[in-house]
This record gives structure tokens, C-alpha cells and sequence, in this order.
């Protein structure tokens, strides 16, 4: 079996693909030049007296540099396309594109429906009107369906554990042995992106990986702001010796350096004092709670409805909870992994005082508004009026801030891996693999540069995906 080159029968759209991208690129330095060089040409009148501008330098290169960049986009996707029909035929390119068919297909349904439907899903439809929102949402999502496929199995091409002693540190394109001159007739052809320093396949371990930053990053998250929440909105709409007491236990937390609270939260030593499990107790109960104040606050005069609704979180709420904080489901279904729970708790406990300082601000802001005056006039609760008039009216942010944060995150995580701390050794998250692979960087590019672009990629996109929020959420 031959090697595979990056491009295969693909080759001859990369010669056009340059042109278009160097013609883009080109035409939108020359019109910037152009722009602080010459003058806009002014308006003349024609016989008739109707004022026109005649075309300028720097407007013709900026038509020049959209059809480049509309020429680009057209040739990248005829690559994809005829990578996806072709395969390895295309090369490393097309045996890569044709592996992430089932995304590619999940993608193109995503966006057709919410395109279709947009007017009627409320902030999510208006980010549709974004460009940037478009770009980094599909980053995001590439990456969602990239983990989720991936953990499924129908995007690897080996598994991740698998070693092969002839592969090790082996190029792009080299055709899968598992021995020197043992071919595996059962197994995919080559490792699309070359071998670990192991003898692993790099490309599957870049999947692999996505798995391991979506499983965690989001639920971190939501889970960080959930306490910060059910903690910030009392202490901005009350005030007084709680705000200030919350207040500074958030400040303490704040103080400290991330990476180095990181780091004893952690390390072995702590580990074995049991602190990250109690601290897991603590905060995984905030969810049950915030979920019991929001019915009980809502359904409070349906006392039928609200019985059932707080029961089913309770049961639910403490199953979930007896298995994920303390490992002790009595029906053996739900438990978390200590190295995982570790890092869990970690990123919850480092977010928490973000946003809870954030909620807070919110809060100090929106309880001064003349409908929270009205809430009040009518009878309404104090947590009917924080969690069903200021939080909704706080969402823009809120939002927002919770992408940011899934990025910052996956970062964190990023870091930990590579500091070998947190997830377990042959885990294929995308930090511990960059730090094996760094160890040969200067011989080998390719085991490092496919997670670090992947991570790259991923953070990049959620900002994107933050910054697209922000312009809609502003026009509400």
C-alpha cells in the first residue's frame, strides 16, 4: 500500500486555490494602502442632473477582493466535496474530509433547519443574521458532532490505545502496519495524520479528544453558573452584610492565581485528604437548589403542579447528585471517574466567583428598573422577582459570558492536560496530547500541531459564536 500525499488527485485545484486566496489577500492590502493614499473621487452631475461617484481605486479592489475570497470559498468546498467522494484518493486532505462525512451531513441539516425556522427561535434565529455568529457557531458545532460521532465511533480510524511499533513518529499518509511489514487487512489503510511518539494514531486521538473537552467544558460551566446564580442575584437584590460577606468569600477565591489553585486542587496530596469530594458535595447540591427556589418561586399559588414538579427534581436532582458527587447511586447507573470529578470541580469552583460577580453587577443594575418596581406592587416574592423578572432581563450577558467562559475552560482543561494533572495518562484529551508531542517538536510537527490547532479552533469559534450573541442580543 503507497504512502498518501496531502492532496492526491486533488492536486490541480491547490494551484487555483492559492491563486484566489493570493488575489483576496492582495487586492484587500492594496485597497487599504489605496484608501489612505488617495481621495474619494467627488460626486458629478450628467445632463440630466442626477449626481453620481465614479468608481475609485480603493472600491474596484475591494470588488476584486470579494470575488477572491467568493473564488476561494468555492474552491475550498469543491476540495471538500471531492474529498468526501474520493477518499484517500484525494489524499491525507480527501481521506480526512471523507471520515467527517457524518458532520459535514449533521452540519448542512442543523443549518438548513435553523435557517428555515429561524424567525421562530427567538435569540438563537437571530444569530443566523450574523455572519461572524454563523462562522463560529459552525466551529462549535463542528467540533460538538466531531466528539459526539467521534465517541460513537463513526469518525476514528483506530483506536486510540492502539499501538503500533513500526508507526511511531511516522509522517502523515503512511500506510497502517502493526508490525514492519504487517499489514492489517481488517483496519483503515493508514494514520491520516502520522503516529505518536507511542506509535498511536494521531488523527483518532485528535477526535478522541473533542470528546473529552464537550463531555466536560459545558457542564463545568453550566454547573459553575448555576452557583454563581443562585448566589449572585441574592446578594445584588438584598445588599447588605450578605452581599458583603458573599461578596468576599468571591474575592478571596479571585485573589488566588487560577493556575496555581489549579494545581492543589489537583495534585495527589489533596486528592487524598478528600477535599475535592467534599468540595464536590457542596457545589453540585446548587443545581438541586436552584432548580427547587425557580418552580417552587414560580408554581408557588399551584401547589398541585409545584408537588409534583419539586418532587421529580428532588428524586431526580438527588439520584443524580448521590452518583456524580459521592458515588454512591444505589442502582450502580451513575458515577464519575475521580481524576474526571477532580477536574469537574476544579473548573466549577474557579468560574463560580466570575459569575457570580457578574450576576451580582446585573442584579445591582436591573433591581432598580420600573418593572421589578410593578413585581413588587403586585405581591410578587422576592425570588419570583430575581429569578422570573431580573435574570431573564439579565440573559443578554449572561449568555454571552457563558460561551466566553466554556473557551476559558477548554483552555484550563488544555492546560492541565498538559501539565499531566487531572484526566489520566493515556487520556486523549487535546492538552496531554500537544505535551507528548512537544517533547519532539523540533523533529516532528505532527503529532503536537493537529490537537493545538483543534483547540485553537474550538476557542476561536466559541468567541466568534460570543461575539455574534452580543451584536443580537443588543438589538433586542
Amino acid at each position: 500500500m503507497d504512502p498518501l500525499t496531502w492532496t492526491g488527485d486533488l492536486a490541480f485545484l491547490i494551484p487555483i486555490l492559492a491563486l484566489t486566496a493570493a488575489l483576496c489577500v492582495g487586492a484587500f492590502v492594496l485597497q487599504g494602502l489605496a484608501g489612505m493614499v488617495l481621495t474619494e473621487p467627488h460626486p458629478i452631475s450628467n445632463e440630466q442632473g442626477v449626481l453620481s461617484t465614479p468608481k475609485s481605486l480603493p472600491g474596484l479592489l475591494g470588488i476584486v477582493a470579494k470575488f477572491g475570497l467568493l473564488g476561494t470559498v468555492l474552491v475550498a468546498l469543491a476540495i471538500g466535496v471531492g474529498g468526501v467522494v474520493i477518499g484517500p484518493s484525494g489524499g491525507v486532505i480527501g481521506g480526512i474530509f471523507q471520515q467527517f462525512t457524518p458532520v459535514w451531513i449533521a452540519l448542512v441539516l442543523t443549518f438548513a433547519l435553523s435557517i428555515m425556522y429561524k424567525r421562530s427561535l427567538g435569540l438563537y434565529g437571530k444569530l443566523f443574521d450574523s455572519m461572524i455568529g454563523m462562522i463560529g457557531f459552525a466551529l462549535v458545532m463542528f467540533w460538538v458532532f466531531t466528539g459526539v460521532f467521534g465517541a460513537m465511533d463513526m469518525v476514528v480510524t483506530h483506536g486510540v490505545l492502539e499501538q503500533s511499533g513500526s508507526m511511531k513518529n511516522e509522517a502523515p499518509g503512511t500506510p497502517y502496519t502493526k508490525m514492519i511489514g504487517d499489514i492489517d487487512e481488517g483496519a483503515y489503510g493508514w494514520y491520516l495524520l502520522g503516529g505518536d511518539n507511542l506509535g498511536r494514531d494521531v488523527f483518532s486521538r485528535v477526535i478522541k479528544g473533542a470528546w473529552e473537552v464537550i463531555k466536560i467544558a459545558p457542564f463545568a460551566t453550566l454547573f459553575a453558573f448555576m452557583v454563581g446564580i443562585t448566589l449572585g442575584l441574592p446578594a445584588g437584590y438584598y445588599g447588605g452584610k450578605l452581599d458583603t460577606f458573599l461578596s468576599f468569600l468571591a474575592n478571596l477565591i479571585l485573589a488566588f492565581p487560577v493556575i496555581l489553585l489549579f494545581y492543589l486542587l489537583v495534585t495527589p496530596e489533596i486528592l487524598a485528604t478528600g477535599i475535592p469530594v467534599y468540595m464536590a458535595g457542596v457545589l453540585f447540591i446548587f443545581p438541586i437548589i436552584f432548580l427547587v427556589i425557580l418552580f417552587n418561586s414560580r408554581f408557588f399559588t399551584q401547589p398541585s403542579k409545584r408537588n409534583l414538579y419539586l418532587a421529580l427534581i428532588i428524586v431526580i436532582g438527588g439520584w443524580l447528585y448521590l452518583g456524580i458527587a459521592w458515588n454512591a447511586d444505589p442502582l450502580g447507573i451513575i458515577g464519575f471517574p475521580p481524576n474526571l470529578l477532580v477536574v469537574f470541580v476544579a473548573v466549577v469552583f474557579v468560574n463560580s466567583p466570575t459569575v457570580f460577580r457578574i450576576v451580582r453587577g446585573l442584579t445591582l443594575d436591573i433591581k432598580t428598573r420600573d418593572y421589578v418596581a410593578a413585581a413588587q406592587t403586585r405581591g410578587e416574592g422576592p425570588w419570583y422577582i430575581m429569578l422570573w423578572e431580573i435574570l431573564p432581563n439579565a440573559r443578554g450577558p449572561l449568555i454571552v459570558d457563558f460561551c466566553l467562559r466554556i473557551g476559558y475552560t477548554t483552555i484550563l482543561l488544555g492546560t492541565l492536560g498538559f501539565f499531566g494533572l487531572g484526566l489520566s495518562p493515556e487520556s486523549p484529551d487535546w492538552g496531554s496530547t500537544i505535551n507528548e508531542g512537544r517533547k519532539l517538536l523540533s523533529i516532528y510537527l505532527h503529532p503536537a500541531l493537529p490537537p493545538a490547532l483543534a483547540l485553537l479552533s474550538l476557542v476561536l469559534g466559541l468567541n466568534l459564536l460570543a461575539d455574534g450573541l452580543r451584536e443580537e442580543s443588543l438589538r433586542d
